[in-house]
């Protein structure tokens, strides 16, 4: 501890591996908001706390299996002369996972449920949400581990810098959740990037490496864009809505 307060460089690296997995944590932030907005207003809080709960004893989690971590780089199998590894296999899948459950909260918000049958049925329920975001926890997680790895090789700077990302996202979300909620458009926007980031995962676990900078670019462009649009719909009479929950 002593060390650590003496010594700048670990507080640089803290200072900016917090930053980063801040920055790293916003996908996940909106992602959860999108999928706790399914839920009736009075479990929304508590989903979304639950679930960056679970984001941060994942990532502490894999901090403390480094040597894991590190193993799932290693090439498993070949397919069509490209080396697979467990890595590999996770980006894939998360990948996937974010391109089809995106587009399917894009239909379900412009196009709505079917109308036959139960209502019942049709309703999501808490458990379905929380095992959702698990399943996104452990692949945004990946990515934040690795990326903590690269910062530094001390592990308590980087548990650290998880808890306090986390602590920021916690306090954060419900505002994020709400400006979401009030502008339809943005909810949709921020599916689209979802599915950006999908494709990017995908490609990343095909050793397609897509530069994160043109996905970040790409991103920042369009909420430019959407927030010029927005100041002009502010005279506008009737708000866009989308479909109900």
């Amino acid at each position: 501890m002593i060390v650590f307060l003496s010594d700048p460089a670990l507080w640089l690296a803290l200072l900016t591996l917090t930053s980063l997995e801040i920055v790293l944590g916003i996908d996940n932030i909106i992602f959860i908001s999108i999928l706790s907005s399914r839920l009736p207003k009075t479990k929304q809080k508590k989903a979304r706390q639950i679930g960056l709960i679970l984001a941060m004893g994942t990532r502490i989690l894999l901090l403390f299996s480094l040597s894991f971590i590190m193993k799932l780089t290693t090439p498993l199998f070949t397919i069509l002369e490209q080396t697979i590894s467990g890595r590999d296999i996770i980006l894939i899948l998360g990948g996937l996972f974010l391109i089809a459950k995106s587009t399917t909260e894009i239909h379900h918000k412009l196009e709505g449920d079917s109308i036959v049958g139960d209502d019942s049925k049709k309703q999501i329920s808490f458990t379905q949400v929380i095992l959702q975001i698990l399943i996104l926890d452990v692949v945004f997680s990946l990515d934040s581990v690795i990326t903590a790895v690269g910062m530094t090789d001390q592990l308590g700077v980087m548990i650290t810098a998880v808890v306090l990302s986390v602590g920021f996202m916690l306090l954060s979300s419900g505002s994020i959740s709400d400006f979401v909620d009030r502008h339809p458009t943005i909810k949709i926007l921020a599916l689209s990037f979802l599915i950006l980031i999908g494709v990017a995962l995908l490609g990343e676990g095909l050793r397609f490496h897509i530069p994160k900078g043109y996905i970040y670019f790409a991103m920042s462009f369009s909420v430019i864009v959407e927030f010029l649009n927005m100041k002009l719909r502010s005279k506008s009479e009737k708000p866009i809505t989308l479909r109900g929950k």
